[in-house]
């Protein structure tokens, strides 16, 4: 495919950004991205994976032990604060030991620790059957609302809140 600005050159640089809730997709040449300011974070040594955690991780706040030290995994021996520097845990421990830390890591980074996206044809996930459910209901909802079937709307939201109690607690 031919650059989108020289049209002379292989384009082999496809950015993609969201304006104004439009999607726009460029594809251009490395010399036609490079005038625009687009650079390649990848070119020139391995990408600071350690650097982005460290700056996610850095105002998360660890959880004490009882002698006032940082909380260790009783496997591996690591506190949350090497995670940031080192990238990766130390053992499968890690997980459960800094549950808390990484779920905070999560919302700061995505904003929700659930996955509310779609999920891939491609996959053999099944949903399980109160998933399922939940989404049917709330589908429901949303159509008896925009039908201004108040009643209706008012059963599906009390199935809905007795279908997930803990969740709904937190979002009400």
């Amino acid at each position: 495919m031919l650059c989108k600005e020289c049209k002379k050159r292989e384009s082999t640089v496809h950015l993609t950004q969201i304006v104004n809730n439009q999607k726009v997709a460029l594809d251009l040449c490395q010399e036609c991205a490079e005038k625009r300011g687009f650079h390649n974070p990848f070119l020139g040594g391995i990408f600071p994976l350690g650097e982005m955690l460290a700056s996610v991780t850095s105002g998360i706040v660890e959880k004490k032990a009882g002698s006032g030290s940082s909380a260790k995994c009783p496997g591996c021996g690591m506190v949350f604060a090497e995670f940031g520097k080192v990238g990766r845990f130390g053992c499968g421990q890690c997980y459960t030991t800094f549950r808390p830390q990484i779920t905070q890591m999560l919302t700061r980074i995505h904003g929700s620790t659930q996955h509310k996206g779609q999920v891939p044809l491609a996959t053999k996930v099944d949903l399980t059957s109160e998933v399922k459910k939940e989404r049917t209901l709330e589908e429901q909802l949303r159509q008896a609302i925009a039908a201004e079937d108040f009643e209706k709307a008012a059963k599906l939201r009390d199935q809905l809140k007795s279908s997930a109690p803990e969740k709904r607690k937190k979002d009400v």
